[in-house]
Order: structure tokens, then C-alpha cells, then sequence
């Protein structure tokens, strides 16, 4: 799960209703249609450019869209993408409705919608919901279609990676987000804690017991833990850098033949969750409720391991100058030295529904939001981290270095970035190790039962009966 709060300033758009019933505005961008060909035309929609007096055509695309990106924000990409979209076809008169919807609301109105054959063109999708879309015959396969366009290489491979289910593609990974750890420089100081040493496991907890000897009596904790509903989330780069996995395929599965099987719980699993035991014995709380990022520019916690949205909590006046007195480390502590880092990436897919009545029309406007020229523009106003190596390395990294204090940093995770599995099957055992960590948070289980129990429900959940 992913979030965004960013504020641009761009032109008003035309709101219209359309007749896919939610709760959310829709907006409308239509640009004019005298712009110059470019003499691409599109095969799916070429038959109807033209009646006999000679018309344009109207062509109306639909989209569903997260509201993590603010209405301008997508007005900028969705007008620069439309403009180019309408150079390539002057015959056709193109106009792009799309709604915003929130998280929750955007994967399960989606599902309803597509389920009900409402045409629809475009959909973004949060990468752990591509498998449940794509198993229910929902999206479009667009393997064919990115070999012809040959960009792949351009993208962070764990990117690209992540648009796959069950060897085909059927979306395209547009913007990411890390997380790393964040921290008051002063309150370090207070508490006689070297930055560097909060890259280890053993030097973390030794911070913490330090920041809250020195800052408990002024109200602020030391570490922040996270105990909401996303803790698995937090949990999981502890096993990646110890080269664990949540899931493995294994043959001999009661109907597929072979099928993922939980892992989580060996021996790589349950030292991941000693560690966060570890924690909670040395006296960091976990934090059933979760600001995504607030309580720390507050100042409630010393340091927190957060997402790289964080710079956008603060106030615009203190961003300027937020490296004199925000830290942040490139990494989640490690068992020691030896360990690489990992980290976790959230983010947002692009996808074609089935139901889509110009398939290949919505695949080009994809593929054009996704040049650097236009994702770069949008990134810079709502501080996401590009899957795309031209953006994230390449001649438009500085554009994005001047914007988003860190963002080299940032970036320079992709490398020891994961993804979740993207299974349908996945958001039931992310619940089941949420229970698992929980117990162990809380005292009721020893680390190895936890993982125990919750590999023996996903298993069953899995279909291994």
C-alpha cells in the first residue's frame, strides 16, 4: 500500500458524469483537434475515423485511477499524454474521462466494475492486486505488445518484474516508493547516538535504549515500531537480507501440479522475528496506530523507519533545509556488517482492462504517460521514486535530485528492493503473519510457533490440503 498528499497547480478540468456509478468525481480532458499528424494511425480504431461527411470521429476513453496522486497531478501527465495521443490520430477526436478513488475503493470497484463489463481503458493497480485482477480474466495480456514497444530494458528489473503473472504481463510497474530509516539529527545528539550505528541490529536496539533514557522524559520516544495493520510489510526485508523468502513453488500441490508454498517460517524467518522481538525487549513500543510518517515530523519519535514520501510531510518552509536537521540511512539494520540491506517497494501499476473497447489506443496512451518526458514532470510534483533507469539515473535524475531531498539515496535502494508476491492468494496470508507478529509483539507466542501456525493456515489458504 502506497499514499500520497502532494499538491500541484494546474488548469481546471471539465468535470462530467459518466455511467460507471461511484462515489468519486470524474474528470474530463478533451484537447482540440487541429494539432498535426504525425502519420501513426492505429489499426482497432482506424475503421470508424471518418463518417461520410467527413467528421471526426469521437473516441472516449475511461479510466480508473488512485487518488495518491492528487486530480492536477494526473491532469498534467493526462494532458501531456493526451496531446501526443491526439498528434498521432487527427482523424480521431479523443477525450479521456477518469475518476479517482481511493485505496480500497479503487481495487474493489474495479473488480466490480470490470466484472460487470463496464468498459473501461485504463486502470492503475497497487502491484500486490495484479495476480487476483489477471486469474479473474480481467486484464488484458500486454506481453506481445511491450515486446514490440522494447523498452523493458530501461526499467529496474524487480520493476518490470513485478507487471508479470503466471508468465505474462499485465501491467507496467510506473512509480515505486522505499523505505529507509529517518532521524532527528539534534535528538541523536541528545541522546549520544551515532547515526551509523543504527545500520545494525545490535547497535539499533542500543539506540534505543539510549534515545529513551535521554528523551522519554521529554515526551518523545526512541524508535519507532510499527503495529498496525502493515507490519508484515516491515518485517519482510529482515527475512529478504537473510536471503529468506515469504513464499517458494513446490511440487506435488493437490489440483496445480506445482504451486508457491509458504517459506517464511525456516530458520532465516524465525531470526527475522526474533529481531523484532528483540526490539520490543529492549523497550520500543509497537504503534498500533500509524500517521505514515506525521509522527515523526512532530517529533514524537527520534527515528522511524518510513517510507521515502516522508520529506512531503513536512511543512513546504522547512523542506528547503531539511537535510540540516533530518538524517536518513539508505537501509533497514542489518544482523551485521556482512548483510546486505533490503528494503520493500510499494507503488502502482498501469494496466488495460479486458473490458477496454480500444485496447490498443489505451496501450499507446500507457506507453506515452510512461515516456520519461511526461512521468518525469509528474513525479517531480508528487515525490514518487521512478521504476524507469533514465529517470532514476539517467539526464532527468537531476531534475528529480533538486526536488526530493534524498533522492539519490532513494534511489540507490531499487538495488536491494523487494516486491510481495502478487498472487491472489497473498493479501490472506499477509493477515495471517499480521496475527503472527502480534503474538509475538505481544507475548502470547514464541517466534517460531507464530510462523508456525501462520505457514499452516497460508498453506491451506494456498490450496495444500
Amino acid at each position: 500500500m502506497i499514499r500520497g498528499r502532494w499538491l500541484i497547480i494546474v488548469g481546471p478540468a471539465v468535470f462530467l458524469l459518466i455511467a460507471i456509478s461511484f462515489y468519486h468525481p470524474v474528470y474530463s480532458l478533451n484537447l482540440p483537434t487541429n494539432l498535426p499528424s504525425s502519420g501513426t494511425t492505429n489499426k482497432e480504431v482506424s475503421p470508424l475515423l471518418a463518417d461520410i461527411n467527413g467528421s471526426k470521429q469521437k473516441v472516449s476513453l475511461t479510466a480508473m485511477l488512485d487518488d495518491d496522486i492528487t486530480q492536477a497531478s494526473w491532469n498534467l501527465a493526462i494532458n501531456a499524454s493526451l496531446a501526443e495521443l491526439q498528434k498521432r490520430h487527427p482523424n480521431l477526436d479523443i477525450r479521456i474521462d477518469f475518476k479517482l478513488l481511493p485505496y480500497d475503493d479503487l481495487k474493489e470497484k474495479g473488480l466490480s466494475a470490470i466484472g460487470n463489463k463496464t468498459a473501461i481503458d485504463l486502470i492503475s493497480l497497487d502491484q500486490i492486486w495484479l495476480g487476483e485482477f489477471a486469474q479473474k480474466g480481467y486484464l488484458t495480456d500486454l506481453t506481445s505488445r511491450a515486446k514490440e514497444w522494447g523498452r523493458s530494458s530501461q526499467w529496474y528489473q524487480a520493476n518490470w518484474d513485478g507487471g508479470w503473472y503466471d508468465h505474462k504481463l499485465y501491467g507496467i510497474w510506473a512509480w515505486t516508493d522505499i523505505r529507509g530509516i529517518w532521524y532527528w539529527k539534534d535528538l541523536l545528539k541528545q541522546g549520544d547516538v551515532n547515526p551509523d550505528s543504527l545500520a545494525t541490529w545490535d547497535g539499533y536496539i542500543s539506540a534505543a535504549r539510549k534515545l529513551n533514557t535521554a528523551l522519554n522524559d521529554k515526551g518523545i520516544q526512541g524508535i519507532h515500531l510499527v503495529g498496525a495493520s502493515h507490519s508484515p510489510d516491515m518485517w519482510y526485508p529482515y527475512l529478504w537480507m537473510l536471503g529468506g523468502n515469504i513464499l517458494s513453488f513446490k511440487n506435488g500441490h493437490p489440483t496445480k501440479g506445482s504451486y508457491w508454498y509458504p517459506a517464511f517460517n525456516d530458520t532465516k524467518g524465525v531470526q527475522a522475528m526474533e529481531f523484532l522481538k528483540a526490539q520490543v525487549d529492549a523497550g520500543i513500543k509497537p504503534q498500533v496506530n500509524h500517521s505514515w510518517g506525521y509522527e515523526f515530523v512532530n517529533r514524537t519519535f527520534a527515528v522511524m523507519i518510513e517510507g521515502s514520501w516522508m520529506p512531503e510531510d513536512f511543512p513546504p518552509d522547512e523542506q528547503k533545509d531539511l537535510v540540516t536537521k533530518v538524517g536518513f540511512l539508505p537501509l533497514f539494520p542489518t544482523p551485521n556488517s556482512i548483510n546486505q540491506s533490503a528494503t520493500l517497494m510499494g507503488g502502482y501499476l498501469l494496466a488495460v482492462p479486458q473490458t477496454s473497447k480500444h485496447k490498443d489506443l489505451a496501450w499507446e496512451l500507457e506507453t506515452i504517460m510512461l515516456k520519461p518526458e511526461i512521468l518525469t514532470r509528474l513525479l517531480l510534483d508528487v515525490g514518487y521514486i521512478p521504476t524507469q533507469i533514465p529517470i532514476g539515473e539517467g539526464s532527468y535524475a537531476a531534475q528529480m535530485r533538486q526536488s526530493i531531498p534524498y533522492y539519490d539515496k532513494m534511489v540507490s535502494m531499487l538495488s536491494i528492493g523487494h516486491e510481495r508476491p502478487n498472487i491472489p492468494e497473498y493479501p490472506q496470508i499477509a493477515d495471517y503473519l499480521k496475527q503472527a507478529i502480534d503474538d509475538v509483539y505481544y507475548g502470547k507466542k514464541t517466534p517460531k510457533k507464530a510462523l508456525d501456525d501462520a505457514a499452516q493456515q497460508s498453506a491451506v489458504t494456498l490450496g495444500w490440503n
